[in-house]
């Protein structure tokens, strides 16, 4: 049948086989060309669309296909947007990004004001509809910026922040303007959009979130996971336009509602990521690329006309706008490059509302000609303006992200690098691995994708059950880390005590963080005591971390953490603080540190300088902790900074934890960190700031780690 039909091949092409095969390889192609070129791919894309779209060589028409999985491209890119954003940074930068987002609607809109109604004389209401086509933007440049892994630049933080609000005042002057249009503006309008708006907020912000955690809790599957993320963003998305706004908007709005339920190093993340940059971004590219008709240009100046003012308002605008940014903020110049980077392409927004406003007949001529609010001309435009945009937002976005990059790159080599770490899981347990593993990329520096180990002690006689079985486990294991695309080192040992095993990799391997789970109904054993006291516990130059999961990472909204007196004079307590800072960093959850105020004093000043959310409680007896911790509420975990007897933040009743912990947190997560006793040799930093106990010096040295 294919062979018949590529026989009989006629344009555009009809077959579903043959049409999918051509996207899949203009999408694989763009890439793989253009980087030769230095030329981004995301702009292959639209070129590509151009060519063999309806207004090119009609090799494609633009049918409900191309739309539909376009579309979800469009709110893909937006969700993305929303479920990257590093929350603490939002927080930190929020009126920053409200700024830039009044710069950006502001100085674009004026602009183009003065041109509809003082160049192209158009009338009041269809000026004002002009104007707000270049107020917004659409973060078209936003994967190509994420690729290079600056998504939580302040720049972009900023500029993502200010886009939901830019878009979301343009979309409101839209749905105004077409209310005007057609003479159904009044009080009620108002109230009808000030309530149905603040109730989609409300919803998905509030109600999507806890649909979502309680989704996580109860399944496991992978795939329903992924299918629920996209039933959240198109459920959002319709949410949003019965509201009266786009529903790029409700997309965006959703990204922010599941943000802390999938965490940055998860292996849902990273699914989501792959779909949306594979297949629904490129797709969207594609059909923004079947619009452009470059013939129209060459038949009338009057559209020539029009393009250049808009050009002159949308792009002039944007940089304008990102100067004033910079220069507010004292931004370095390639931030400010960026920030007119990602927010100079026009699509989305523009041509939703290009659209609207060119299907609103005001009236017809004497010749029985329709007069509409955006004529042909005005249109015709847009597709250029969407073009050039995309061009300069691709070519400049990723110019100026690579040098961010690069710089980056240049304090890691100076010295500003992460401490070295070697993570080992001690896996036993089928039902413990891949919560193990998640804990493991979860505290692990960003730019370690290799040193995490997984190791299966076999302490019988190498019969055929047992070693089947480490190898189901170590499978296991590699197949959860491989999910969220970090490599696992598996290692199987034959070994007649495991404590001994596990001592013999630690050493072999420059073990620094070993991590044992706990199963769900033993929790701490009286076997599982002893071996950790008098077993695990001896390497005093490894940190010893022992977890429990009741539910999945992601649905953590709380980790109250419990610091000792004195655990600052501890040779591994910054290296502990570092694997809490990365829980903290990576699931996006609240912190609340319970410890005297002397070290409260420490992190306050460190948290100045790290992003996450922290809340510091004076912690005057230990007992005062130990209350605090039976209290927890379900969705609340519980991280305890611990020491071994003889370390000087020892207490006594550290004794009783295990006890405390298999009696009232049986239902919730839990973390203990035993803090390594000794100095590691290759961290010389550390062992300076372990000796000298200088808190300014603590404070540079991990803000160095952090970056």
């Amino acid at each position: 049948m294919i062979l018949l039909s590529i026989h009989n091949l006629s344009f555009p092409i009809e077959d579903p086989v043959l049409k999918f095969l051509l996207v899949l390889v203009i999408i694989l192609a763009a890439p793989l060309l253009l980087n030769k070129i230095k030329v981004p791919h995301l702009l292959g894309l639209i070129i590509a669309g151009a060519v063999i779209g309806p207004n090119g060589f009609n090799v494609l028409a633009r049918d409900s296909s191309i739309v539909v999985t376009g579309t979800t491209g469009l709110l893909y890119i937006m969700f993305l947007a929303g479920l990257e954003i590093d929350m603490g940074d939002f927080k930190k930068n929020k009126w920053k990004s409200l700024t830039f987002g009044i710069y950006t609607f502001t100085v674009p809109f004026v602009l183009g004001y003065l041109g509809g109604y003082y160049l192209l004389h158009f009338s009041i209401l269809t000026s004002i509809l002009f104007a707000s086509l270049f107020s917004s933007h659409t973060l078209i440049a936003y994967p190509l910026v994420s690729k290079l892994g600056i998504a939580k630049n302040k720049a972009v933080n900023i500029t993502v922040g200010g886009t939901m609000i830019t878009d979301i005042l343009a979309l409101l002057v839209l749905a105004v303007i077409v209310g005007m249009s057609q003479g159904d503006v009044g009080t009620e309008f108002w109230v009808k959009l000030s309530v149905s708006f603040i109730v989609f907020a409300l919803i998905v912000l509030i109600v999507f979130p806890m649909i979502g955690r309680w989704f996580f809790k109860k399944v496991d599957d992978k795939i329903s996971q992924y299918i629920f993320v996209l039933v959240m963003i198109y459920l959002a998305a319709m949410l949003a336009e019965l509201a009266g706004v786009e529903a790029i908007i409700g997309a965006f709005f959703a990204g922010l509602a599941l943000n802390r339920l999938i965490p940055h190093t998860s292996s849902l993340m990273n699914r989501v990521e792959f779909v949306g940059n594979a297949i629904f971004i490129p797709f969207f590219l594609i059909s923004v690329g079947m619009l452009i008709d470059f013939k129209v240009f060459f038949k009338s100046w009057e559209t020539l006309e029009v393009a250049g003012i808009m050009l002159v308002a949308s792009i002039g605008g944007k940089y304008i706008s990102a100067v004033m940014t910079q220069k507010t903020f004292r931004l370095s110049k390639d931030e400010g490059k960026l920030i007119f980077g990602l927010s100079s392409a026009s699509a989305a927004a523009t041509l939703a509302s290009v659209m609207v406003g060119y299907n609103i007949i005001l009236s017809e001529t004497e010749t029985g000609e329709p007069v509409r609010l955006l004529n042909e001309h005005v249109l015709n435009g847009s597709i250029l303006l969407i073009l050039i945009s995309c061009t300069i937002s691709s070519f400049i976005s990723m110019a100026s992200a690579q040098k961010i990059a690069e710089s980056d790159n240049e304090d890691t080599v100076s010295g500003n690098s992460h401490e070295e770490e070697n993570i080992l899981l001690a896996i036993n347990h089928e039902e413990t691995v891949e919560r193990m593993v998640n804990l493991g990329i979860l505290i692990k520096a960003h730019s370690n994708t290799e040193n995490l180990f997984a190791l299966n002690v076999i302490n019988e006689d190498k019969n055929e059950s047992s070693v089947k079985n480490a190898e189901k486990l170590l499978h296991q294991a590699a197949d959860a880390a491989a999910a969220a695309d970090v490599k696992m080192q598996s290692l199987k040992r034959y070994d007649n005590d495991v404590i001994n095993g596990v001592k013999n990799v630690i050493k072999e391997q420059n073990i620094t963080d070993l991590i044992i789970g706990l199963e769900d109904e033993k929790g701490f054993s009286p076997s599982f005591v002893y071996n950790l006291y008098s077993g695990y516990l001896q390497n005093d130059d490894v940190n010893v971390l022992v977890y429990h999961a009741a539910q999945p990472l992601s649905t953590i909204k709380k980790y109250a953490v419990m610091v000792p007196e004195n655990a600052h004079k501890e040779a591994g307590f910054f290296h502990a603080l570092l694997r809490v800072w990365n829980i903290a960093r990576n699931s996006g959850a609240n912190v609340v540190f319970y410890a005297p105020e002397n070290i409260l004093d420490i992190l306050q000043k460190i948290v100045k300088k790290a992003n996450i959310e922290a809340e510091f409680i004076i912690m005057s007896t230990w007992q005062d902790g130990e209350k605090t911790a039976a209290k927890l509420k379900e969705d609340e975990a519980l991280i305890v900074l611990m020491a071994k007897r003889g370390m000087k933040s020892y207490i006594p009743r550290m004794r009783l934890i295990p006890e405390l912990l298999n009696k009232y947190l049986n239902d919730n997560n839990y973390l203990l960190i035993f803090p390594f006793s000794e100095f590691d040799e290759n961290s010389p930093e550390i062992r300076s700031v372990g000796n000298h106990g200088d808190f300014v010096e603590i404070g540079n040295v991990i803000q160095k780690i952090f970056k």
